[in-house]
């Protein structure tokens, strides 16, 4: 396969204060453009070239960093613009709000959890809610890595690589990850994903 920039799913002021035109415009036109396009150059040739954006990610991990990289970041962004909406945040789809209560005994506790993983990833990377063996579990990773190549589905990821956030939040990286999680996030697709993981 090759990659292809995704759309975004609304118009690049639509998330208003809490994600800028301006972030968006360099975020998804120029930072994701590139991973694509790298990504599109190293998988030329390679034994990943006729896979699956889940395959290349999963094994092109540990013996091609430079493709990994690129399809590993090509993979989170893709997620990403749909990990959030227009006036997002809110109340979260039954079946997900039961499932965070029974894996951190509370949605609040599943919420502080995920934006202390975000907080505490040093330098560039991600934070994340995952599916791990029926269970829903925060983590962080380091820049393009993901809990794909772990025991993990991904479910729910936040960007904390600066340029998601230094336009509108400078080095306030908690108030962004903070305003990701109660203005952003869109829970449906958060749920699509778990029942997906969870069949």
């Amino acid at each position: 396969m090759t990659f292809s920039l995704p759309d975004l799913p609304y118009s690049h002021d639509a998330l208003g204060t809490y994600m800028s035109k301006e972030t968006l415009e360099y975020h998804h036109d120029k930072h994701h453009l590139a991973y694509v396009n790298n990504g599109n150059n190293l998988l030329k040739g390679s034994e990943w070239e006729n896979k699956s954006l889940e395959e290349i990610v999963r094994g092109s991990y540990g013996k091609n960093a430079a493709l990994f990289n690129n399809a590993g970041q090509h993979y989170n962004h893709t997620h990403f613009w749909k990990w959030m909406k227009p006036n997002g945040g809110g109340k979260i789809p039954g079946a997900l709000e039961r499932a965070l209560v029974e894996s951190f005994g509370s949605v609040e506790k599943a919420k502080e959890d995920f934006i202390a993983a975000g907080t505490t990833q040093f330098g560039s990377g991600w934070g994340w809610l995952s599916v791990v063996d029926g269970k829903i579990v925060a983590a962080k990773t380091p820049n393009g890595e993901s809990p794909l190549v772990g025991k993990g589905t991904p479910i729910l990821g936040v960007d904390v690589w600066e340029h998601s956030y230094y336009i509108d939040y400078r080095n306030r990286r908690p108030d962004y990850l903070k305003a990701f999680v109660e203005h952003l996030v869109n829970w449906e697709y958060v749920a699509e994903l778990y029942q997906a993981a969870t069949r």
